[in-house]
């Protein structure tokens, strides 16, 4: 173990165990290449020098192709809620498919879900289904631009909402190419102006009430309650994709804030770990999607309804994520949030954990200057030295620092990660960011 070095070398070193410790990973890697950019095809799952391999995973384990298990705290980034085999989804998945997949027609588990959906999260009187929360996102805004007559998009930068609507990083060329007004997320009066200078032709203001991919950073409820009261007045339609935030209330994080937008999207865990998007809200707005009304919305989706997303996502939901289950498993992630944060503070380090429940994150920047910026613009180095240490000592996690807990997650894992992170700050405690 190097402790105590420049920063650079420690990365560098941990850089070097990694990969003597991967040599069939990377093997699978350099082959992947020839087939695939970069070896990839989800760019969150790419990190240097590149990604284990994963084979298989139980309850909350993963192994990778060199023999690894390790303890997951990435969660497939929040969707993998479930574990990787729970048996109530696992049975009836598996007696679903012995009854034939791809149906083309309604079939018995869709208007159920749906029910679900609408009874559990107080912005849905009628629901649709898509196949992602990019999707969802996708049809939320294309439906609000064509119900107000308006084109502008306000987002806010560094937040995410699917691949073609990405805005960290100064956003992405290969966004769908609405008219966007971008805003600073928490500010108040700025976003106020900008709204109502724009407020003939702002059709939809979009956001997490914690962004996901920036960090986990609660919007304030002043905040919110403004952007209610503003959309109102001028006629936008207020969007809250609650693709991960809907995992941190049994009714969604609408359900912590108290304020309900016009429309939200869901995906990720929903359809108990198969593919899944939804959007929904108002039913004078979405009942433009009914085909008996006149001038009807059209949407289609070969897989909106497949069968295997219907089946897991309702027997999830009205079986396994119980109102009990929700508030324990986000419990114990505060919990470990708050023991990690106490644990920082001990050894004078400056860092910060931020988010809320089973969804959260590691900053190495200090509380107090903490924002979206902030984190866009800092020192990524003892994040990437965190990220390859903790997989070295079998902690599965991300390398921007997000953990998410699964509901087989116990102290017994909470407890592995504390002590690998304990090690981590005393062994490179000189070269990492100092309090004070």
């Amino acid at each position: 173990m190097l402790r105590n070095a420049d920063l650079d070398e420690a990365v560098a070193d941990a850089t070097a165990r990694y990969r003597a410790a991967n040599p069939q990973s990377e093997a699978r890697h350099r082959q992947a290449r020839a087939s695939l950019p970069g070896g990839n095809t989800r760019s969150v799952l790419w990190y240097e020098p590149f990604p284990v391999a994963l084979t298989g995973g139980i309850g909350v384990h993963v192994t990778d192709l060199d023999g690894h298990r390790y303890a997951d705290f990435v969660s497939e980034y929040s969707a993998g809620l479930y574990g990787h085999s729970n048996p109530t989804i696992m049975a009836a998945m598996a007696q679903t498919v012995m009854g034939g997949i791809a149906l083309g027609g309604p079939n018995t588990y869709e208007a159920r879900l749906a029910e679900v959906l609408v009874a559990r999260f107080p912005a849905l009187d009628r629901v649709r289904f898509c196949n992602s929360g990019t999707e969802a996102n996708i049809m939320a805004l294309s439906m609000a631009r064509a119900i107000t007559g308006r084109d502008k998009v306000m987002v806010f930068r560094e937040g995410y909402h699917g691949g073609v609507l990405t805005f960290a990083h100064g956003g992405s060329v290969l966004n769908l190419p609405f008219p966007y007004v971008f805003s600073d997320y928490n500010d108040v009066e700025g976003t106020e102006a900008l709204l109502r200078a724009h407020k003939d032709s702002i059709g939809a203001v979009i956001l997490e009430q914690m962004l996901g991919g920036g960090g986990c950073i609660r919007a304030t409820d002043a905040f919110l309650k403004m952007l209610r009261r503003v959309t109102q007045e001028i006629g936008a339609l207020l969007i809250f994709d609650e693709v991960m935030t809907s995992r941190l209330h049994f009714n969604g994080m609408q359900a912590i804030t108290g304020v309900v937008p016009d429309l939200m999207s869901l995906g990720k865990y929903i359809g108990g770990g198969v593919s899944f998007g939804a959007f929904g809200g108002r039913a004078e707005l979405m009942d433009r999607f009914d085909p008996t009304s006149a001038h009807a919305f059209g949407h289609g989706g070969t897989f909106n309804n497949n069968i295997l997303s219907m089946t897991a996502g309702y027997v999830g939901l009205t079986e396994v994520l119980t109102p009990e289950a929700s508030a324990a498993f986000n419990a114990l992630g505060e919990e470990l949030k708050t023991a990690m944060q106490a644990m920082i503070d001990r050894h004078g380090i400056a860092a910060c954990t931020s988010g809320h429940g089973s969804l959260f994150n590691l900053h190495f920047l200090p509380a107090d200057q903490l924002t979206p910026a902030a984190v866009e613009a800092g020192d990524q180095r003892p994040g990437k030295l965190w990220h390859l240490e903790m997989m070295l000592t079998g902690q599965y996690v991300t390398p921007r620092g997000m953990i998410a807990l699964a509901l087989p997650h116990t102290r017994a894992e909470t407890e592995g990660l504390l002590q690998a992170f304990d090690r981590f700050l005393t062994d490179h405690r000189s070269i990492l960011p100092q309090a004070g």
